[in-house]
């Protein structure tokens, strides 16, 4: 999958635990806020009927490949569809130049990779997911020849050794349909679609602090919506990224806001991933969550993302700002009417 911030990778095994001790005989869980869809497609491969969510064009196609495609659907078309964008002559265009000259995240000669078949994609009219697949196998390799530290931020003084390779498809992990029924992925605001969630638990892992997830990935963003947007700055963003606001991104803004998504679910268990550099505190969580049942949490160390403790760095590539500290706190709060058995 993706290089993704906030990614849940390394913790996957407590989320996917603490929802397994949470419904044990399986069920329905919705992924409110499923970013790079990992989470979803975890829970999807150990039989849980997932329903993933998301406000990104990208973060959806992501879900939709990985958690509502079924492999005995997709699998034989996909990869012909496959075969046919491998084949395609390099035709430079709008992500080149906007990507790999105006901006450095990608090398040029992969970049006319990418245009001509992000064209192709578009002029094949699938059927929407097997449409995504064919998206995130593009996406999955544009991130593997890329030249940037994770983040779309910014891009490497010089070419990243990996920028240098030939960008290659590969066939995403598409997992089979589950025996309790159909998955799917929605694209819609959280607050929105709370009151609508079905579910016997739903995971939230909301962003914490100022970090848009538009503005760090804005080149995925572009590369599935195929909107061709005006953009600005060094990083190039797009132009939208300067409205499309979050108010999980606003320190006054992501309180009410949580609060709003806590008030409107009727699932009878949650599941909340939070992070000791976000806006919220421990204390405030547990207050917040205290009125849907017994909250237990679990404290997780882990390594700051690869960025923080690379440091500061100014458009030269000069170092201008210290390291702080290294590590940080990664909580899971797992509330419900009974108490659950969590793993240590």
């Amino acid at each position: 999958m993706i290089k993704y911030i906030g990614s849940k990778r390394a913790l996957l095994g407590h989320v996917t635990a603490a929802i397994s001790a949470s419904l044990p005989e399986g069920g329905r869980v919705c992924d409110l806020f499923s970013g790079s869809a990992r989470v979803g497609h975890a829970l999807k491969k150990q039989g849980f009927r997932v329903w993933s969510n998301d406000h990104n064009a990208y973060a959806h196609t992501l879900a939709t490949a990985y958690v509502q495609a079924d492999r005995e659907r997709w699998q034989d078309r996909a990869q012909a569809v496959l075969a046919e964008l491998r084949a395609v002559k390099p035709d430079a265009g709008w992500f080149t130049k906007a990507y790999c000259e105006d901006a450095r995240f990608f090398h040029p000669d992969n970049g006319a990779i990418i245009d001509a078949m992000r064209d192709r994609i578009a002029a094949l009219s699938l059927e929407p997911e097997l449409e995504a697949i064919a998206l995130v196998s593009l996406m999955e390799a544009a991130d593997r020849v890329d030249s940037t530290a994770g983040l779309q931020m910014a891009y490497m003084k010089s070419w990243a050794s990996r920028a240098l390779k030939p960008l290659e498809l590969r066939m995403p992990d598409i997992l089979p349909g589950v025996v309790g029924g159909p998955c799917k992925a929605t694209h819609a605001d959280a607050v929105e679609i709370a009151p609508r969630i079905e579910a016997d638990l739903v995971y939230l892992d909301p962003p914490y602090n100022q970090h848009s997830y538009l503005g760090n990935y804005h080149c995925w963003e572009s590369l599935v919506l195929w909107d061709k947007p005006e953009t600005y700055g060094v990083a190039n963003k797009r132009i939208d990224v300067k409205t499309r606001k979050s108010a999980f991104n606003s320190r006054p803004g992501i309180a009410p806001a949580l609060e709003a998504v806590i008030a409107g679910l009727k699932a009878p268990n949650l599941v909340v991933s939070f992070n000791d550099e976000g806006y919220l505190t421990r204390d405030q969580l547990v207050g917040m969550l205290s009125g849907r049942g017994e909250v237990q949490v679990i404290e997780i160390q882990r390594p700051r993302y690869v960025g923080a403790r690379i440091g500061i760095h100014n458009p030269k590539g000069e170092k201008v700002g210290a390291v702080g500290r290294l590590r940080n706190v990664e909580y899971l709060f797992v509330v419900g009417e009974r108490r659950v058995t969590l793993a240590a």
